[in-house]
């Protein structure tokens, strides 16, 4: 068994003020994203400013934000959030969906592609391969919450989370590093290797959307439900799950798209 290494969640203190290292991991996210764009901007179009670029990551960065709440708000625990609607605000205390999230990127997306002269895919394929940097960063602050762990287990690397986490006090899988090694660090390899090469408009983001539902399909078998939801469907269907298969047939359906009528196009 392995031990938790128990850090404070609060990153810096300076009187009332508290930094939390979940707040960071997004900054964390969003910064490591922007970098990288920037690395890319002039493959991807050669008239954009840095000025442009920045523009971008405000509106992609909105929609991870605004999307990722109040997704979970009305994926994970509406009822709660109608009883106090003050907790929507306290986004420090975890409570983010990747799939509203996501949501949330598309419609800002969306936006922005209109207002700028893009079409949707083109853009969303460059934002693709940057996605799994903030999302590897955002399981690091689910494992520095001590949340989201996984079921009890007897393996070797299990962990015991704090007592204010889990009461039952059982060596548990530490489903958030499953994650971040899967949406985090594979997915963005695999991203960054097959977008250096000219890819149809769509097969990139395809991709993602493939990779990324297997990934979080499988991991949601050692993870534990939320527990105001608990299983969906034939004992062991989680939302998670029932979220990540449309993702994963759309994302199909995306690249057979891209493939049969977009001629590649290089991104990277």
């Amino acid at each position: 068994m392995l031990p938790y290494p128990n850090i404070d969640p609060v990153a810096v203190s300076l009187g009332p003020l508290q930094i939390h290292w979940y707040g960071l991991m997004y900054l964390i996210g969003i910064g490591g994203a922007w970098w990288l764009a920037s690395r890319r901007l002039a493959a991807f179009d050669p008239t954009w400013s840095k000025e442009k670029l920045s523009d971008l990551v405000f509106w992609v960065a909105l929609g991870v934000i605004a999307g990722g709440r109040l997704g979970y708000v009305l994926f994970y625990d509406l009822a709660a959030y109608l009883n106090d609607p003050t907790l929507i605000l306290q986004i420090w205390k975890g409570g983010m969906s990747f799939h509203g999230g996501l949501i949330g990127v598309l419609l800002c997306t969306w936006i922005f592609a209109r207002r700028n002269g893009k079409r949707f895919f083109e853009l969303m394929d460059f934002i693709a391969p940057l996605v799994p940097i903030g999302l590897g960063a955002g399981r690091i602050g689910n494992f520095i919450n001590a949340e989201l762990w996984g079921k009890a287990t007897d393996l070797p690397w299990a962990m015991v989370f704090p007592r204010f986490s889990d009461p039952a006090q059982l060596p548990r899988h530490p489903s958030q590093l499953y994650q971040f090694a899967l949406e985090g660090v594979a997915l963005f390899v695999i991203l960054w290797i097959y977008s250096r090469k000219p890819r149809p408009t769509m097969a990139v983001s395809g991709l993602f959307a493939i990779c990324y539902g297997i990934f979080r399909f499988i991991v949601e078998f050692v993870r534990v439900p939320d527990a105001q939801l608990g299983y969906l469907a034939f004992g062991w269907l989680t939302m998670g799950q029932v979220l990540c298969v449309p993702m994963i047939l759309l994302g199909a359906g995306m690249m057979v798209w891209g493939y049969r009528h977009n001629a590649p196009k290089a991104i990277a």
